[in-house]
C-alpha cells in the first residue's frame, strides 16, 4: 500500500504563503534541495491543487541544461511522475502524465493508496486540509523556514486534531528545519 505524503515549506509561523500571496522567502537552498529531491524520488503520484500545479508546472518545460545539478534532478523526478490536478476551473493541462479530476473523492484517493506501486505526494495547502480532515495523509514533511510572515496561507489544517509522532529530524546551514511526522 502506498503512503500519501504532505510536504509543505513554510514560515516558522506556519504559513505557506504570506498575506500577499508571496512565497519566495521559501525557495530551498542547494543544500535543502538536494535533501528535498531525495523525499521526492520514490513519488510516483502528484495530487495538486490547481495553483500549486501552476507553480510547479514550471518544471515541465524548465531548460534543465541551464539549471544547476540540483535542478537538474529534480526536473527529472518530477516529469517522471504521474500527476492528478483537482480543479473545477482549469480545462487543460500543460504537463505530460498529467490528467484533470474536478472533485477530490476520498474513496478515489484510498483505492488509489491500494493499488499504487509507489508512493504519493499531495500538494497545495488546501488540498492537503482536505485529505488530513479525511484521515488520508500518511506522513508529513514540514520544512520551517527561519521567517515569520504574520499571516496567509496556513500549512496545516485548522479545526482539525491529528496525533502525530515524530520520525525524523533535521537542521541545515540555512536555519530551515525538516520535521518529519507520522499521522494518525
Amino acid at each position: 500500500m502506498a503512503r500519501l505524503i504532505y510536504s509543505a515549506l513554510a514560515s516558522l509561523d506556519g504559513y505557506v504563503e504570506d498575506a500577499d500571496g508571496g512565497f519566495e522567502w521559501a525557495a530551498p537552498d542547494e543544500q535543502v534541495h538536494a535533501f528535498v529531491n531525495e523525499l521526492e524520488r520514490p513519488i510516483g503520484t502528484y495530487l495538486y491543487g490547481r495553483r500549486m500545479y501552476e507553480t510547479m508546472v514550471y518544471w515541465e518545460t524548465v531548460d534543465d541544461g541551464r539549471q544547476p545539478a540540483v535542478a537538474q534532478d529534480f526536473t527529472k523526478i518530477w516529469r517522471a511522475a504521474d500527476k492528478i490536478v483537482y480543479s473545477r476551473t482549469l480545462e487543460s493541462v500543460s504537463s505530460a502524465r498529467t490528467r484533470i479530476e474536478h472533485d477530490f473523492d476520498v474513496s478515489a484517493i484510498e483505492r488509489l493508496k491500494e493499488s499504487a506501486a509507489r508512493d504519493i505526494s499531495i500538494g497545495g495547502a488546501d488540498l492537503a486540509r482536505q485529505a488530513i480532515a479525511a484521515g488520508l495523509v500518511d506522513e508529513c514533511h514540514l520544512f520551517l523556514n527561519p521567517v515569520i510572515v504574520g499571516g496567509g496561507k496556513p500549512a496545516l489544517p485548522g479545526g482539525v486534531r491529528v496525533p502525530l509522532r515524530l520520525l525524523d529530524e533535521h537542521r541545515f546551514g540555512s536555519g530551515v528545519v525538516h520535521l518529519h511526522y507520522a499521522l494518525g
